[in-house]
C-alpha cells in the first residue's frame, strides 16, 4: 500500500503563455525566480516585521482538532507579533498565524511585492501572509474560495504536499467542509486505517526561500514548516463563471452551514461529520 509519488515541477522562469499552455488549471509547479525583483526578498527578515508591526496582536493556531465550540477560523490565542517571531527563531513550536492580511495588518509592506503577470485575476484585497514554527502542520484542506494561488516563501524551508481535485472523492473530505478528517495524515499515512489514499498521487516539493509555488484552483494541500518561517499567498480567482459561482456558494452557504451546525449540535456536528467522512470514502473502495 503506498501514494504514487511524484515531485512538483520546478522551472527557474515562465513566460505567460508557457504558464496557460502547461500548468494554468492543470498542474503545480515551483517558479525559482518569479519573486526575484521583489524588494521583500531581502526586507522581509524577522526583524523588519519587528519594527513595522512588532507590537501587534496576532491571531494564533495550534495544531489541535477544531474546536467544536468555535466558529470557523477562530484563534485559539492571540500573542503579541515580536513575542511570536521570537518564538519561531528560538524553538519549533506548533503555533501558526493563519492568513495574516497584509493590507489591513502591515500596511508598509504592500510595496514590496507585486501580482504575477502569468495570469489574471487578483484578488488585490487579500495578499495572505502565513508563519510557522518548525514542526508545525497545516491540515490537508483546499482554499474554500477556489482561487488560484502564487505561494511564495521566505528564510526557511517548507515540505508541502497536494493532492488534485480528482483525488476528493478518496480524501475523507468532512461534509460542509474543505478540510479532510484531521486524523488523516497524508505525511505519515496509515493506509490501514484510511485504505481509500492507497494508489493516490501525492505531489511533494520542499520549498526554499524565494520560492513561489503555482497551486491550481481546488488543489489539496498539506505543509510542514521545516524550519520558523513565512510565506506570502497571493489569490487569483479563475475566470470561469461557474467556478466563481462555486465560490461564493462555498463562501457564504458552505461555511454558514457548518458554522450554524457547530452551534446547533456542537460536539455532535463533529461527530457525524467524521463518520460520515470515514463511510462515505471507504464505500468507494469496499472498505
Amino acid at each position: 500500500m503506498a501514494f504514487v509519488e511524484r515531485p512538483i515541477e520546478v522551472v527557474d522562469t515562465l513566460s505567460p503563455e508557457q504558464f496557460n499552455r502547461e500548468y494554468y488549471r492543470k498542474k503545480p509547479v515551483v517558479i525559482r525566480h518569479l519573486a526575484k525583483d521583489w524588494p521583500a526578498l531581502s526586507k522581509w527578515t524577522p526583524d523588519y516585521f519587528r519594527s513595522v508591526a512588532g507590537d501587534q496582536q496576532v491571531p494564533l493556531y495550534d495544531g489541535s482538532k477544531a474546536d467544536a465550540s468555535k466558529v470557523v477560523n477562530e484563534p485559539d490565542r492571540w500573542m503579541k507579533f515580536s513575542e511570536y517571531l521570537d518564538l519561531i527563531e528560538r524553538e519549533p513550536t506548533e503555533w501558526r498565524i493563519f492568513a495574516f492580511n497584509v493590507l489591513k495588518s502591515v500596511p508598509a509592506v504592500t510595496s514590496d511585492f507585486t501580482n504575477p503577470t502569468l495570469t489574471t485575476g487578483f484578488l488585490n484585497d487579500f495578499p495572505m501572509l502565513f508563519f510557522g514554527g518548525a514542526g508545525s502542520k497545516v491540515f490537508v484542506h483546499y482554499d474554500i474560495d477556489l482561487p488560484h494561488l502564487f505561494h511564495t516563501h521566505f528564510i526557511g524551508r517548507k515540505r508541502v504536499l497536494l493532492f488534485a481535485p480528482e483525488a476528493s472523492p478518496y480524501m475523507y473530505r468532512l461534509p460542509f467542509s474543505i478540510f479532510s478528517h484531521e486524523d488523516m495524515k497524508p505525511d505519515e499515512p496509515d493506509f490501514v486505517r484510511w485504505p481509500a489514499l492507497n494508489g493516490l498521487t501525492r505531489y511533494e516539493t520542499i520549498m526554499e526561500h524565494g520560492d513561489t509555488l503555482y497551486m491550481p484552483s481546488g488543489w489539496w494541500h498539506h505543509m510542514t514548516y521545516l524550519s520558523g518561517s513565512y510565506s506570502l499567498t497571493l489569490r487569483a480567482l479563475d475566470t470561469n463563471w461557474l467556478r466563481k459561482l462555486h465560490s461564493v456558494y462555498n463562501v457564504i452557504i458552505l461555511r454558514n452551514l457548518d458554522n450554524l451546525g457547530r452551534k446547533i449540535w456542537g460536539p455532535k456536528w463533529f461527530d457525524y461529520k467524521e463518520r460520515t467522512a470515514i463511510a462515505r470514502t471507504n464505500a468507494l473502495v469496499g472498505a
